[in-house]
């Protein structure tokens, strides 16, 4: 591979604000995996936020990167899996799989699909020196309707248009508004972009705890519920950012709470493999060994925490401690305190997203 930039790169990066501000170009914020991905004739490589390769876990982009890029190209942009109902990341994540015969199988089962949006080289010419203005206009210029698997997102200057597409994109999936200056030069591993996500508040009950990986008696994460329509309690995430000395604290004070998983919402024995709940012996996928089997509490303690936005019955991201709720009763944190999105098609953001599911491309 020969190209005016070559991998690994970092991508640049974009700093959370509280309001969309003046005088940028606006764009979707995808929720996907975040890829450079680098074309020179038949050699691909698709590179990942932390510079590593993910290019054998993306079979299918690369060989639709030989049939729809530019020969010699350099993209930005957001690996995603569409569906009919928005993204699906929970898809997405099972694509990082050890056994190639598992990645090729969801490969033609979920493919994925591209979403650009910067150009770092085109050719024999390095962009990445450019104001974000050009860049902007050589992407649409040489990508601009090439799909069916990669695609140019959406962009505006009009910061009523980036508003309405912070409040009507969620229903996709999309969590959020990238503004971007017009006159930055692409910085790798530099925040010169600006990122306006959604951020609301649930109370939760706290039904469990994980120990701190130091082993000390100190709490490592909190395990969050809410009660669905049947009386059942759904995990929905956990938080866990707090100071070493509130950790410590938190473990003295929830020991009268614990209890055995046979008083449990979450018997881990009662529970069917695949439940989207904690488990007893339960390993995690992204860190081979680490333990995430928890402590059990009696759902007793409530919490309202920070989230931007959901995927099912659950936080996408890692939810953030706002305060205790000794006032709320456990019974009334419920689904129903949640803000429903409005349903948004991702054929009406990018024209032709999913549609290989339909003429039969990738199959």
């Amino acid at each position: 591979m020969d190209l005016p930039v070559m991998p690994p790169i970092s991508p640049m990066l974009a700093k959370s604000v509280k309001a969309i501000p003046p005088d940028a170009s606006y764009e979707p914020k995808w929720d996907g995996f975040r890829s450079i991905l680098f074309r020179d004739g038949d050699q691909v490589e698709v590179g990942s936020r932390n510079e590593k390769p993910m290019t054998r876990y993306f079979p299918e982009l690369v060989a639709a990167a030989q049939a729809e890029l530019p020969k010699r190209c350099v993209i930005d942009g957001e690996i995603v899996i569409a569906t009919d109902h928005g993204l699906d990341f929970e898809a997405l994540q099972q694509r990082i799989h050890p056994a190639d015969s598992r990645v090729r199988m969801l490969a033609e089962k979920t493919p994925a699909s591209f979403i650009a949006f910067d150009v770092l080289a085109l050719g024999d010419d390095d962009f990445t020196g450019r104001p974000f203005s050009e860049r902007r206009a050589a992407l649409v210029d040489a990508l601009g309707g090439c799909g069916p698997s990669f695609h140019v997102t959406p962009a505006t200057t009009d910061p009523e248009t980036a508003r309405r597409w912070f409040d009507e994109f969620e229903g996709a999936g999309l969590d959020g508004v990238i503004a971007k200056p017009l006159t930055i030069t692409y910085q790798p591993d530099k925040r010169i972009m600006f990122k306006i996500k959604h951020e609301r508040t649930a109370d939760c009950v706290v039904a469990g705890y994980r120990v701190h990986k130091s082993g000390a008696d100190a709490i490592g994460s909190l395990l969050l519920g809410l009660y669905k329509d049947d009386g059942t309690l759904a995990s929905v995430g956990v938080i866990g950012a707090f100071p070493m000395a509130e950790r410590r604290r938190l473990f003295t004070e929830l020991q009268p709470l614990v209890t055995d998983f046979d008083d449990h919402p979450w018997n881990w024995a009662a529970h069917e493999a695949g439940e989207r709940t904690p488990r007893k012996n339960e390993f995690s996928r992204w860190n081979a060994g680490k333990d995430l089997s928890f402590v059990p509490l009696r759902p007793q303690r409530v919490v309202e925490v920070r989230y931007d936005h959901m995927e099912g019955e659950r936080f996408r991201h890692t939810a953030q401690f706002n305060r205790w709720r000794p006032d709320r009763e456990p019974a009334s944190c419920t689904y129903e305190q949640l803000e429903s999105p409005l349903t948004f098609s991702l054929g009406d953001i990018v024209p032709g997203l999913g549609d290989f599911r339909k003429t039969g491309v990738n199959e």
